[in-house]
């Protein structure tokens, strides 16, 4: 049965198996201990452990009773934020929301760089839409260039464009500067989305905020989206929001259900305004932790690790490394979770997305990745993965996939 966990991964989908489904495969196995998680991009310090106390304790009463409604939640959240919730809808996710603007504000055609966020890609596609591809270039960092980005709308004819800010997988992103003159340069445009999901992860320049919330509320054709999950790890509550003028917020809040937001979001939102330091705190250590990390991996042979402002880094593996076989063979041997990039539309399997995480746990990714590759792992796969076929030997760590290593 080992091999059905692995079997997950081998699927068209543009993402990877959820943990439900991989602890639920692992436990088919008759699966018990744990695996180094770099998959998942989570914030491993926030909520912090009291927080989560706290979450426990009120646990009978989030499952028990209905949450308010979203307006209710929305103006806490708004108050935290110090933002008008005229302007501002808070969606079950942020792929919620993404599905709304393509069925409310996407007509025919939608420009986006690639690789990125699968449902950038995928949601128009599934509703009709055209929806134009901008290659990042490997030789360029896959650093999107503004104006090529400009000038390829333009020759296309796409009425609503996307920039992921900072880009999912690679990190990459745009100076605030730079931003505002590509939106200037698109003000024609039906839309312009700004998806920052990842931004309070990035490094300030100048201490100035990098933010375009402010340009959501004041434009008449952008969307800033964001996200309460990624950056609080905890993916599982589905939360997230959209800034806008209030025409454009309206139009999406009046599209979503009056509960669409569950109980446990109502929780974690009311407890935001009292403990703002913990959370500022998690990210400045999420930082340190992805400036140690990269230095760590950039000194492994034949890798290359692309700056990133996110908390995960992009990495490209050595000529002749298959990055399937190398993520089941970390698995397998090393009891270490990575995410390859072969199914992302403008990435391959030579490429991994992994997840910033505490140092103890990047020293087990780092002897694994050298027991691959300088243990002559170059184009090597596991073979009892291969296929489906079972296992003939042992329990693996790809059986043992429960409970994700915590910091």
């Amino acid at each position: 049965m080992s091999a059905s966990v692995v079997s997950l991964f081998q699927g068209s989908t543009a993402h990877s198996p959820s943990y439900g489904q991989l602890t639920r495969a692992g436990a088919a196995a008759g699966a018990g201990g744990a695996v180094t998680d770099f998959c998942i991009p989570c914030n491993p310090y926030f909520p912090t452990p009291p927080m989560l106390d706290a979450l426990r304790g009120r646990l009978h009463e989030i499952l028990t009773y209905y949450p308010s409604d979203a307006a209710t939640i929305t103006a806490e959240l708004c108050q935290v934020l110090g933002l008008n919730p005229q302007t501002v809808a808070m969606g079950n996710g942020s792929t919620e929301l993404i599905t709304w603007i393509d069925h409310l504000l996407v007509r025919e055609s939608l420009a986006v760089p690639v690789p990125t966020f699968g449902r950038w890609t995928d949601q128009p596609m599934e509703t009709g839409k055209r929806v134009d591809m901008f290659p990042l270039r490997e030789r360029d960092g896959f650093a999107l260039d503004p104006a090529a980005y400009a000038e390829f709308i333009h020759a296309r004819g796409s009425r609503v464009a996307v920039i992921c800010n900072p880009n999912n997988p690679d990190g990459g992103m745009l100076p605030r500067r730079s931003l505002l003159t590509l939106i200037d340069e698109l003000r024609h445009l039906d839309l312009i989305v700004v998806d920052e999901s990842f931004l309070d992860f990035a490094e300030w320049e100048g201490g100035q905020d990098p933010s375009l919330v402010q340009e959501g509320v004041l434009r008449p054709n952008v969307i800033v989206l964001r996200s309460l999950g990624k950056n609080f790890g905890l993916h599982g509550i589905r939360f997230g929001y959209l800034v806008a003028n209030p025409g454009l917020a309206g139009r999406v809040r009046a599209a979503l259900p009056k509960w669409n937001l569950n109980s446990f979001a109502e929780t974690v939102v009311f407890m935001l305004r009292h403990h703002r330091q913990e959370y500022a705190d998690s990210i400045r250590q999420v930082c340190r932790d992805r400036q140690d990390m990269r230095w760590h991996l950039s000194r492994l042979p034949g890798l290359t690790v692309y700056p990133s402002q996110g908390n995960f880094l992009y990495v490209r593996l050595p000529d002749g490394i298959d990055g399937a076989g190398l993520r089941d063979q970390l698995l397998h041997q090393h009891g270490v979770l990575v995410r390859e990039c072969g199914n992302k539309i403008g990435s391959s399997s030579g490429f991994l997305r992994l997840v910033v995480r505490p140092q103890t746990d990047v020293m087990r990714l780092v002897s694994g990745l050298e027991g691959v590759l300088l243990g002559g792992g170059r184009g090597a796969v596991v073979p009892e993965l291969v296929g489906g076929t079972a296992y003939s030997s042992g329990t693996a760590a790809v059986d043992r996939l429960v409970t994700p290593v915590g910091p």
